[in-house]
């Protein structure tokens, strides 16, 4: 009986140890970036980052509807800060190299490197997650939550609308969380 007690509990520990992962999930960072120093984060509505065309089609309207919110992350780049730049460009790269994270499409513009990753099925996304980094302006995240997006349909819009990037729209929204 006391082999059969210490088989169960070897048992049970072996699958509690095997079923906690030590890998950071975008959630997890995400909550924990609001304590990192230097880092813009928050919670946006789709409508203050993003200006439709007037010429946009009734899909690309649609899936601007499907979405939800806006989780974004921003380390803005400074003469200062360029160890906690590497590190954060590090962690995100990390994270998304994990088979949970498809990639959906890449691109470079105005020095900044930019990956679009999703999660869920092929033709009904959980969520979509821009990735970028650049040595002058930074590097941040913005996860975009919503249902039954289109993969097709979210690469229209993305193509369909303005963002604003430039590096005083930046400091303005950064400016909206300081005090």
């Amino acid at each position: 009986m006391k082999k059969l007690t210490t088989i169960c509990t070897l048992l049970v520990l072996v699958l509690f140890a095997s079923s906690c992962k030590n890998e950071k999930s975008l959630q997890q960072y995400l909550v924990d970036v609001p304590q990192k120093e230097g880092f813009v984060n928050g919670d946006l509505p789709i409508s203050s980052l993003l200006t439709t065309k007037t010429d946009v089609s009734e899909d690309v309207k649609e899936t601007l509807k499907s979405i939800k919110k806006i989780n974004v992350a921003y380390l803005l780049k400074t003469a200062d800060n360029d160890a906690a730049y590497e590190k954060e460009k590090a962690t995100l790269k990390n994270i998304f190299s994990s088979e949970d994270y498809k990639t959906l499409m890449s691109m470079k513009m105005k020095g900044m490197n930019m990956k679009v990753y999703y999660t869920g099925d092929t033709d009904s996304l959980d969520e979509v997650i821009v990735f970028g980094y650049g040595k002058k302006s930074g590097v941040g995240v913005a996860r975009l939550l919503g249902d039954n997006m289109n993969p097709a349909k979210v690469i229209e819009m993305l193509n369909s609308v303005k963002f604003d990037g430039d590096e005083a729209a930046i400091k303005q929204f950064a400016n909206m969380f300081n005090e």
